[in-house]
């Protein structure tokens, strides 16, 4: 099983906070670092230092880890045009000697497209599908080639369809909880399919589906990777896990009684090893005070 860490910058942390945080993860034996695609903080609180641009912070990133995959969890389908998007994590993924992962969702929060003046439509699984196709194709276009694609929200005419990224493929990621399009759509595209924040049986629910439509397209269900995302602190005593709550605006009571990992190492891994009963490939731990690197190194101790 992989393991990753899984962080929400927008709510507060600059990119020098994110670099260390991901060396804490690298130092720490976690297989990835990823990070969200806002551009607004959520919730109550100091909106400083503001939001840093995904991409820009995971090319900068690319340059100063060594080993961790990188990539989003998910970047928004309205926040950037495709093949745009295509050139970027191409670009990235060739700074990281092939280290990049696209995850992409069809964005849902609405207050940040107002403040920033960017479009949000009130349909766009569309948008999303479109988009997929539209880099994965750009991609997959033989070097010396060119690419057209006519769709209802994208046109592309001889496009070079470069740069081309180190990795064929490079890893997307699709997830969500919608029970038909966004298992459709994984099914279609996606190299691994992410669920997250769900108790137990609704993870295995929303399992089942991607599975079922693998099979529905004729693709063999153990080619696409699974994985779980959950909110998680880890202490050896309750003091330790009242202060780690705290720190995510919730109280320990409040935190366990979400859908989440809380507890002590022997804990932790009887959680993992319930996760991966139920089939996930992959776990993001997400570790919301981005400051606390000690936690990273706690975790990172408790899994290996």
């Amino acid at each position: 099983m992989e393991f990753c860490t899984f962080t929400e910058p927008q709510q507060g942390y600059s990119y020098d906070d994110q670099l260390a945080f991901a060396r804490a993860t690298e130092h720490a034996g976690f297989d990835g670092y990823f990070r969200s695609d806002h551009f607004m903080r959520m919730g109550s609180g100091d909106p400083l230092p503001g939001p840093t641009d995904a991409w820009t912070t995971l090319a900068g990133l690319a340059r100063e880890t060594e080993r961790i995959r990188l990539g989003t969890l998910v970047s928004s389908a309205t926040h950037r045009l495709p093949a745009v998007l295509a050139i970027q994590v191409a670009q990235v993924d060739a700074m990281s000697g092939g280290r990049v992962e696209l995850g992409l969702g069809t964005g849902w929060f609405e207050a940040e497209h107002r403040a920033y003046g960017i479009p949000f439509p009130e349909k766009r699984f569309g948008i999303l599908e479109e988009q997929l196709a539209v880099i994965t194709g750009l991609w997959a276009t033989p070097t010396g080639s060119t690419f057209d694609f006519a769709g209802e929200h994208y046109t592309l005419e001889d496009s070079p369809a470069l740069p081309k990224p180190v990795q064929r493929p490079v890893p997307v990621i699709v997830g969500g909880n919608g029970p038909r399009r966004t298992p459709a759509i994984a099914a279609r595209f996606a190299t691994e399919f992410n669920i997250g924040f769900l108790p137990d049986d609704e993870l295995a629910t929303a399992f089942a589906r991607v599975r079922e439509a693998c099979e529905r397209v004729d693709r063999d269900p153990a080619t696409l990777k699974l994985s779980v995302a959950l909110t998680t602190i880890i202490g050896d005593d309750e003091r330790v896990l009242e202060r780690r709550a705290a720190a995510t605006g919730r109280s320990l009571e409040e935190f366990r009684a979400g859908a989440t990992i809380c507890g002590d190492a022997a804990h932790i891994g009887e959680r993992v090893a319930r996760l991966g009963a139920l089939g996930a490939d992959r776990i993001y731990f997400q570790l919301l005070d981005m400051r606390d690197l000690e936690q990273v190194a706690e975790l990172g101790a408790a899994l290996a």
